[in-house]
Parts: C-alpha cells; sequence; structure tokens
C-alpha cells in the first residue's frame, strides 16, 4: 500500500510554551489541493510553518510524514530537498542577491546539481515571469528588496514553478491583493499543478475569493487548534456566506 504524500498524525505543538495545534489528523495525496480556513488565531499558518520545519515551533506530540517518512529530525533545508514548499505570508528581503542568483542556487540545492548555470535558469525564469506578468529586469533585482506586496507574492509563485515542489504550501498568498493580482497568482499555481499534476497543494486562506480560482478537492476549518470540519469546496461557500459560528458550534 502507498503511502499518502503528507499525513500528520495526532500532531500537537507549541510555541514558547504556549500550546497551538492540538492533535491534527491530515491526510494530503498527490494532486490534491487542499484548503485550510480558521479564524484568526487558530493555528493556519503554523501548520504549515510546523511542515516545513520552523525552528519557531516545537512539535510536542504526533507524527509528520511525508511518503512515510517522518519528518521530525530534519532541518527546514532538508525538508525542500525533499520536495516540500512554503510561500510565505510575508516573504523576507534579501539585499545583495538578485532574484536570478537566489533562484541558481535554491534550485541546485533542490536538485543536487552543483554546476547549474545561470543560462540554464534564465530560459526558464523567462517563461514564468511572462506568464506572472513580469518585466524580464525583475529577475536581476534583489530579492524582495523594494518590491509591492503583489511583486513579493510573484516572487513567491516564480520560485514554486522553478523549484518544482511535490508539496507546495501557500501561507495566505491572496492577503493584500487585489483582484487581477491575485488572479495572476492563482493562475501561476494553476499552470505548475497542471505541468505537475503529482504536486500536492495546501492553501492557508481566509478568504473563498482565491478559492474561486484554484478550486480545492478538500476544506478543512480550524478552530483553537483543531480541525473541527472537512468537506469539499462547498464548505468554503458556506463560511463566506455565514462565517465560522456554525462551525465553532459544532466544536464546543
Amino acid at each position: 500500500m502507498t503511502a499518502p504524500l503528507l499525513e500528520l498524525r495526532g500532531v500537537s505543538c507549541a510555541a514558547d510554551g504556549v500550546e497551538i495545534l492540538r492533535g491534527i489528523d491530515l491526510v494530503v495525496g498527490e494532486g490534491e489541493i487542499h484548503a485550510l480556513m480558521g479564524p484568526n488565531g487558530a493555528g493556519k499558518s503554523t501548520l504549515a510553518s510546523l511542515v516545513m520545519g520552523s525552528p519557531e515551533y516545537q512539535l510536542t506530540g504526533g507524527q509528520i510524514l511525508l511518503r512515510g517518512v517522518d519528518l521530525t529530525a530534519l532541518a527546514p533545508e532538508d525538508r525542500a530537498r525533499l520536495g516540500v514548499f512554503l510561500a510565505f505570508q510575508h516573504p523576507e528581503a534579501i539585499p545583495g542577491i538578485s532574484v536570478v542568483q537566489f533562484l541558481r542556487q535554491a534550485i541546485s540545492a533542490r536538485t543536487g546539481v552543483a554546476d547549474l548555470s545561470v543560462l540554464e535558469v534564465r530560459l526558464s525564469l523567462d517563461d514564468w515571469l511572462n506568464r506572472l506578468g513580469m518585466d524580464r529586469a525583475f529577475a536581476e533585482r534583489y530579492l524582495n528588496e523594494g518590491f509591492s506586496g503583489g511583486e513579493r507574492k510573484r516572487n513567491e509563485i516564480l520560485q514554486l514553478a522553478l523549484l518544482e515542489p511535490d508539496l507546495a504550501m501557500l501561507d495566505e498568498t491572496d492577503s493584500g491583493l487585489d483582484i487581477d493580482a491575485l488572479r495572476i497568482v492563482a493562475s501561476g499555481v494553476r499552470s505548475v499543478h497542471a505541468m505537475r499534476p503529482a504536486m500536492a497543494v495546501l492553501v492557508v486562506t481566509h478568504y473563498v475569493r482565491l478559492l474561486e480560482e484554484l478550486i480545492p478537492d478538500f476544506v478543512h476549518v480550524l478552530v483553537d487548534g483543531r480541525i473541527v470540519a472537512s468537506g469539499d469546496a462547498s464548505l468554503a461557500v458556506l463560511i463566506d456566506a455565514h462565517g465560522y459560528d456554525a462551525v465553532k458550534a459544532s466544536a464546543r
């Protein structure tokens, strides 16, 4: 029997001694799109960061498995090499490192190809810059330095496209985007998924508008660190219309 791409078994975690996640069970299969919704402070971003291996959070119970392999002892860079990717809600600027230099180093680390040339990266980069409505000069700018919110988010999708992960986690990628920028970003995610249909996507979001573009296979609702409801895309529509009160009531 083949192990699922990602499996969380009874996962609990804390930060600075404060419990955040409480016994999360979640299974994500290859090619599936899952959405994680919930009120502020529910633990959505924490879950994505924990899977990525952020040292800010301590796993206090359970297991995180990638194709049956326990990730607990692995550093974030090792998880990235195995195909785990996290698009950050607030990407950091890195002065002195251009977008193309960063991508060359990241792709080299992901693939193990030490002598990857800038030209090789540039060919794929130019194609995706065009798809994401970005000027070619963008590649020479320092990573996220002076970028607008929309540029930072599109840059995250650019990294997603070129790094070709097996599991793509998008942490509130839609926050701060106008509708046109959101559609460009969503179109980029759809294009990557179409080219790599086995890639799974875990979307952390507050809003249904991104899910109208991506159309998840499964929607999960977190309240107080627990998954209290799961369903298909219609669950997101219900939440958009009536808020979290109904699912909060079911969690009591």
